[in-house]
């Protein structure tokens, strides 16, 4: 299953990170977790200008089948948050890895998303949960 942009970093809990040149991230879970999750009924994102270390629980989606935690890749503080998923999280849903984005994160150290797994790796992960 799916599409996994290259250009972008992955968890070993679904989530993909987009580093911008500016400092920031955009966060979302990937298009294998919005498919194992199922249709989108809520997104709880976080408040802006909170910080969160990597690992901590960020956000909540909840999907016709179960409700599953989101985890900061890495430590920064919400920059923004996908307002539009209040009202439509199908966007999850219907692009992951676009409009269906959830949150942006100002990076603590710009070298933390090094760390994380390539689209390679994150294949191999998301092949063994099939």
């Amino acid at each position: 299953m799916g599409e996994r942009p290259d250009n972008y970093r992955y968890t070993q809990s679904h989530e993909w990170v987009a580093p911008a040149e500016d400092g920031t991230a955009r966060i979302g879970i990937t298009d294998h977790a919005q498919s194992s999750l199922g249709d989108l009924v809520f997104v709880e994102l976080p408040e802006v200008g909170t910080s969160f270390n990597a690992g901590e629980q960020v956000a909540v989606v909840e999907s016709v089948k179960a409700a599953s935690d989101i985890y900061a890749p890495v430590a920064g503080e919400i920059a923004s948050v996908n307002e539009t998923l209040e009202d439509a999280p199908e966007q999850v849903n219907e692009d992951p890895f676009g409009e269906g984005w959830l949150f942006e994160l100002k990076l603590e150290s710009e070298e933390a998303t090094e760390s994380l797994l390539d689209a390679a790796a994150y294949k191999e992960v998301a092949d063994a949960d099939d």
